[in-house]
Protein backbone atom coordinates (compact mmCIF):
# COMPACT_ATOMS: atom_id res chain seq x y z
CA UNK A 1 0.00 0.00 0.00
CA UNK A 2 2.96 2.35 0.63
CA UNK A 3 2.91 5.18 3.43
CA UNK A 4 -0.13 6.72 3.92
CA UNK A 5 -0.99 10.21 5.04
CA UNK A 6 -4.87 10.41 5.81
CA UNK A 7 -6.64 10.56 8.98
CA UNK A 8 -9.27 8.22 8.24
CA UNK A 9 -7.78 5.46 9.85
CA UNK A 10 -7.90 7.42 13.62
CA UNK A 11 -10.01 7.31 16.41
CA UNK A 12 -12.40 10.13 16.58
CA UNK A 13 -11.20 12.35 20.10
CA UNK A 14 -14.20 10.73 22.13
CA UNK A 15 -12.11 7.35 21.01
CA UNK A 16 -15.23 6.10 18.95
CA UNK A 17 -13.83 4.24 15.46
CA UNK A 18 -14.71 5.97 12.41
CA UNK A 19 -16.60 4.05 9.86
CA UNK A 20 -14.98 3.23 6.46
CA UNK A 21 -16.65 4.58 3.60
CA UNK A 22 -14.02 4.89 1.22
CA UNK A 23 -10.96 3.21 0.23
CA UNK A 24 -7.06 4.74 0.22
CA UNK A 25 -6.51 7.80 -2.25
CA UNK A 26 -3.70 9.19 -4.20
CA UNK A 27 -3.62 12.67 -2.32
CA UNK A 28 -3.61 11.23 0.92
CA UNK A 29 -0.11 9.39 -0.56
CA UNK A 30 2.96 9.81 1.49
CA UNK A 31 6.71 9.55 -0.04
CA UNK A 32 10.01 8.04 1.65
CA UNK A 33 11.91 10.59 3.51
CA UNK A 34 14.61 12.39 2.31
CA UNK A 35 17.20 11.33 4.88
CA UNK A 36 19.19 14.24 4.66
CA UNK A 37 23.03 14.28 5.15
CA UNK A 38 25.82 16.11 5.33
CA UNK A 39 27.75 16.30 1.84
CA UNK A 40 28.76 17.55 -1.58
CA UNK A 41 25.25 19.34 -2.71
CA UNK A 42 23.12 16.55 -4.24
CA UNK A 43 19.41 17.83 -4.95
CA UNK A 44 16.63 15.84 -6.64
CA UNK A 45 13.38 17.90 -7.97
CA UNK A 46 9.95 15.78 -7.14
CA UNK A 47 6.93 16.18 -9.08
CA UNK A 48 3.99 16.86 -6.72
CA UNK A 49 0.35 17.47 -6.57
CA UNK A 50 -0.57 20.30 -9.57
CA UNK A 51 2.58 19.98 -11.59
CA UNK A 52 4.66 21.95 -8.55
CA UNK A 53 7.70 21.00 -7.89
CA UNK A 54 9.40 19.93 -4.60
CA UNK A 55 13.20 19.92 -3.65
CA UNK A 56 14.84 16.95 -1.97
CA UNK A 57 17.84 17.74 -0.55
CA UNK A 58 19.23 14.07 -0.47
CA UNK A 59 23.14 15.81 0.49
CA UNK A 60 23.59 19.20 1.81
CA UNK A 61 26.56 21.04 3.28
CA UNK A 62 26.00 24.55 3.52
CA UNK A 63 23.34 26.98 4.62
CA UNK A 64 22.14 30.47 4.89
CA UNK A 65 22.01 30.98 8.81
CA UNK A 66 21.13 34.20 10.58
CA UNK A 67 22.57 35.82 13.88
CA UNK A 68 19.15 37.62 15.45
CA UNK A 69 20.65 39.84 17.75
CA UNK A 70 22.96 41.87 14.72
CA UNK A 71 20.53 40.97 12.08
CA UNK A 72 22.95 39.83 9.58
CA UNK A 73 22.99 36.65 7.61
CA UNK A 74 25.89 34.80 6.43
CA UNK A 75 26.18 31.58 3.95
CA UNK A 76 28.35 28.87 6.29
CA UNK A 77 28.80 25.61 6.49
CA UNK A 78 27.29 22.82 7.92
CA UNK A 79 29.60 20.48 10.40
CA UNK A 80 27.58 18.29 12.53
CA UNK A 81 24.22 17.41 14.08
CA UNK A 82 24.43 18.55 17.82
CA UNK A 83 21.18 17.56 19.19
CA UNK A 84 17.54 16.68 17.39
CA UNK A 85 14.00 16.59 19.87
CA UNK A 86 12.85 13.56 18.16
CA UNK A 87 15.11 10.62 17.84
CA UNK A 88 18.96 10.21 18.88
CA UNK A 89 19.61 8.37 15.83
CA UNK A 90 19.45 11.19 13.65
CA UNK A 91 22.24 12.86 15.67
CA UNK A 92 24.53 9.75 15.16
CA UNK A 93 23.49 9.67 11.68
CA UNK A 94 24.01 13.21 10.79
CA UNK A 95 20.63 13.51 9.27
CA UNK A 96 19.38 17.43 8.81
CA UNK A 97 15.73 17.68 8.99
CA UNK A 98 13.49 21.08 10.37
CA UNK A 99 13.99 21.56 14.04
CA UNK A 100 17.85 19.72 14.28
CA UNK A 101 20.63 21.55 16.29
CA UNK A 102 23.72 22.10 14.26
CA UNK A 103 27.08 22.92 14.31
CA UNK A 104 27.93 26.01 12.50
CA UNK A 105 31.47 27.40 10.75
CA UNK A 106 31.93 30.27 13.06
CA UNK A 107 34.02 31.99 10.67
CA UNK A 108 32.12 34.12 8.30
CA UNK A 109 30.04 35.66 11.48
CA UNK A 110 33.53 36.26 13.22
CA UNK A 111 34.69 38.28 9.78
CA UNK A 112 31.79 40.69 9.90
CA UNK A 113 31.75 41.09 13.55
CA UNK A 114 35.48 42.04 13.11
CA UNK A 115 34.74 44.10 10.12
CA UNK A 116 31.53 45.80 11.57
CA UNK A 117 32.55 46.92 15.31
CA UNK A 118 36.74 46.82 14.56
CA UNK A 119 37.40 44.60 17.51
CA UNK A 120 38.11 40.55 17.57
CA UNK A 121 35.93 37.98 19.31
CA UNK A 122 36.48 34.90 20.50
CA UNK A 123 40.26 35.30 21.59
CA UNK A 124 42.02 36.04 24.47
CA UNK A 125 42.38 39.58 25.95
CA UNK A 126 45.90 39.26 25.67
CA UNK A 127 45.43 38.79 21.59
CA UNK A 128 42.17 41.01 21.56
CA UNK A 129 44.74 44.17 22.66
CA UNK A 130 47.34 43.36 20.22
CA UNK A 131 44.84 43.03 17.28
CA UNK A 132 43.38 46.89 18.64
CA UNK A 133 46.68 48.19 18.76
CA UNK A 134 47.65 46.99 15.19
CA UNK A 135 48.83 49.69 13.12
CA UNK A 136 45.80 50.44 10.52
CA UNK A 137 45.36 52.85 8.16
CA UNK A 138 41.75 53.85 9.14
CA UNK A 139 40.46 57.76 8.48
CA UNK A 140 39.12 59.40 11.63
CA UNK A 141 35.77 58.91 10.04
CA UNK A 142 36.35 55.59 10.18
CA UNK A 143 37.45 55.47 13.83
CA UNK A 144 34.86 57.26 14.64
CA UNK A 145 32.30 55.36 13.53
CA UNK A 146 33.62 51.92 15.04
CA UNK A 147 34.23 53.69 18.30
CA UNK A 148 30.80 54.64 18.24
CA UNK A 149 29.46 50.88 17.11
CA UNK A 150 31.43 49.58 19.72
CA UNK A 151 29.31 50.69 22.31
CA UNK A 152 26.63 48.49 21.81
CA UNK A 153 29.19 45.46 20.69
CA UNK A 154 28.34 43.33 23.35
CA UNK A 155 28.24 39.28 22.78
CA UNK A 156 26.66 37.23 25.66
CA UNK A 157 29.11 34.97 27.14
CA UNK A 158 27.95 31.67 25.68
CA UNK A 159 28.59 32.74 22.32
CA UNK A 160 32.15 34.08 22.84
CA UNK A 161 33.23 30.72 23.91
CA UNK A 162 31.64 29.32 20.56
CA UNK A 163 33.30 32.06 18.42
CA UNK A 164 36.78 30.64 20.58
CA UNK A 165 35.89 26.99 19.23
CA UNK A 166 35.52 28.34 15.50
CA UNK A 167 31.94 26.57 15.85
CA UNK A 168 28.78 28.04 16.38
CA UNK A 169 25.18 26.46 17.63
CA UNK A 170 21.86 26.74 14.90
CA UNK A 171 18.61 25.45 14.39
CA UNK A 172 17.75 24.27 10.97
CA UNK A 173 13.98 26.30 10.32
CA UNK A 174 13.69 25.61 6.76
CA UNK A 175 12.16 21.65 5.49
CA UNK A 176 15.41 20.47 3.10
CA UNK A 177 13.20 17.59 2.27
CA UNK A 178 10.77 19.84 0.40
CA UNK A 179 12.33 22.91 -0.01
CA UNK A 180 16.04 21.75 -0.97
CA UNK A 181 17.84 24.15 1.80
CA UNK A 182 19.24 24.05 4.93
CA UNK A 183 18.38 26.99 6.29
CA UNK A 184 18.37 28.28 10.05
CA UNK A 185 19.50 30.62 13.02
CA UNK A 186 21.87 30.76 15.55
CA UNK A 187 21.30 30.15 19.27
CA UNK A 188 20.77 32.44 21.64
CA UNK A 189 19.48 33.58 25.20
CA UNK A 190 17.50 31.30 26.85
CA UNK A 191 16.86 28.80 23.96
CA UNK A 192 20.66 28.51 23.54
CA UNK A 193 20.92 27.65 27.04
CA UNK A 194 18.02 25.35 26.91
CA UNK A 195 19.77 23.33 24.16
CA UNK A 196 23.34 23.01 25.85
CA UNK A 197 21.76 21.90 29.06
CA UNK A 198 20.04 19.19 26.91
CA UNK A 199 23.20 18.28 24.21
CA UNK A 200 24.89 18.27 28.31
CA UNK A 201 22.64 15.01 29.33
CA UNK A 202 22.45 13.36 26.33
CA UNK A 203 26.97 13.26 26.78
Amino acid sequence: MGISRDSRHKRSATGAKRATFRKNRKFELGRQPANTKIGAKRIHSVRARGGNLKFRALRVDTGNFSWGSEGVSRKTRIVSVAFHPSNNELIRTNTLTKAAVVQIDATPFRQWYETHYGTAIGKKRGVKQELQNAPETRSKHVERKLAARQKDAVVEPAIETQFGAGRLYAVISSRPGQSGRCDGYILEGEELAFYLRRIQAKK
